[in-house]
């Protein structure tokens, strides 16, 4: 298969559009049932995709750090798309994942997925990046720029970026003439994005790392910006568990969420470790990426943030933000917010559910933070991971 052909791309899309459907997810629901009844204990399985949104699940394998809580844990499955995710989530295969937290909207108003958000997995840990002789968000003008998906945080932000420059977001056929100011958005794989940057099928992408650190790497692409740096400390992907989980099997579920905080709160300190055991020369080998990428992103250089600052990449130098960071506390103004932007942010597929969506109601409904309230505080509050000791806050979005 050719990595920038975008025609399978476009048949993951359908398939999950599919999948997120009441009827589509039903056969799958289904199975998750007789999964559930069959194997009442099943251990941790979690599902992943190759990028560091995945760190504190691989972390938590790695470390032991669900046997130590005193449950079992199988091997994470390495998952190629979101659509292998969603459909061995429903299904039951795998019953913790990291998923994109607008996905999550999608999947439990759009087809009923009897599913919650208990933790966040991670902070910033994306960014645009766009071909080496473009300097300004502008010069997208009449091409193409690529998003991991629709219900991406990428997609949110990146439009907003783009309107802001005097451009128009657009979804056409890659074929299509496009108007000086217009961004043709196309869907692929993060693994997809740099070969398809490479070949000029794009002019950029916006996605998770270490996807845009490994464009520099391979000299092919270069950071415009980081999405932390437009919404601070914004959610990307977040921990997503089964409903029948939490209310049959809460003390499971609450050593669950207790090892992925734990695993957060060693990742903060260990960051270079992090890296080592996330990549391909770690004894797991989670992820195909090398060290060098990866400790890029876990635990970049000073001199990697002065030239980001210079470049413009960073334009809010005082947030003091990092490349990715790691808090699990689930703020409900962020998911209150997120609803309000994907309701005026261009979509393709199912988005009808959106409009009658009320965000302070799915802030309460969305998320379970019964478990992460009582992990945070076993290990010292917030403030174990650098914030105020408050479990409210106001979002901060500025271009």
């Amino acid at each position: 298969m050719c990595l920038d052909d975008f025609t399978h791309t476009r048949r993951d899309f359908i398939k999950l559009s599919a999948l997120l459907t009441a009827g589509g997810a039903m056969p799958l629901l289904n199975s998750l049932q007789a999964r559930a009844a069959s194997d009442p204990d099943a251990p941790v399985r979690i599902g992943y995709l190759p990028i560091t949104d995945a760190t504190p699940l691989l972390v938590a394998h790695n470390n032991g750090l669900f046997e130590a809580e005193g449950i079992k844990a199988e091997r994470p499955v390495l998952l190629r798309s979101w659509a292998q995710v969603i459909e061995a989530f429903i299904s039951g295969q795998v019953n913790v994942i990291h998923l994109l937290s607008p996905m999550t909207v999608w999947a439990r108003y759009g087809s009923k997925v009897p599913a919650k958000v208990v933790a966040w997995n991670h902070v910033g840990g994306s960014g645009l990046t766009v071909a080496p002789g473009i300097t300004e968000v502008k010069q997208l003008g009449g091409q193409s720029v690529a998003i991991p998906f629709w219900y991406s945080i990428h997609n949110v932000v990146v439009q907003q970026l783009f309107r802001d420059h005097g451009l128009t977001p657009v979804s056409k056929p890659t074929t299509a003439q496009l108007a000086a100011n217009e961004v043709n958005l196309v869907v692929l794989p993060p693994s997809d994005m740099p070969p398809a940057l490479a070949s000029k099928r794009i002019a950029g992408y916006i996605v998770a790392e270490p996807f845009n650190a490994l464009a520099e790497d391979l000299k092919v692409g270069r950071v415009q910006r980081f999405t932390g740096d437009i919404w601070r400390n914004h959610a990307c992907c977040v921990v997503f568990m089964h409903e029948h989980d939490l209310n049959n099997r809460p003390e499971w579920s609450q050593k669950v969420v207790n090892a992925i905080v734990k695993a957060q709160l060693w990742t903060r300190d260990h960051r270079a470790e992090a890296a080592a055991l996330l990549s391909k020369a770690g004894p797991n080998r989670y992820t195909p990426h090398t060290p060098q990428v990866l400790s890029q992103v876990l635990a970049p250089s000073a001199d990697d943030r002065a030239a980001y600052i210079a470049s413009g990449a960073i334009q809010h130098a005082q947030w003091d933000e990092k490349r990715i960071d790691f808090q699990p506390y689930p703020f409900p103004s962020y998911t209150e917010e997120l609803v309000r932007r994907l309701q005026n942010t261009l979509i393709e597929g199912e988005k009808g559910f959106l409009a009658g969506l009320d965000p302070q109601q799915t802030a309460r409904d969305l998320v379970d933070d019964r478990f992460v309230r009582n992990s945070i505080e076993a290990v010292g509050g917030l403030k174990a991971f650098g914030l105020p000791d408050s479990f409210e806050r106001s979002e901060e979005f500025a271009i």
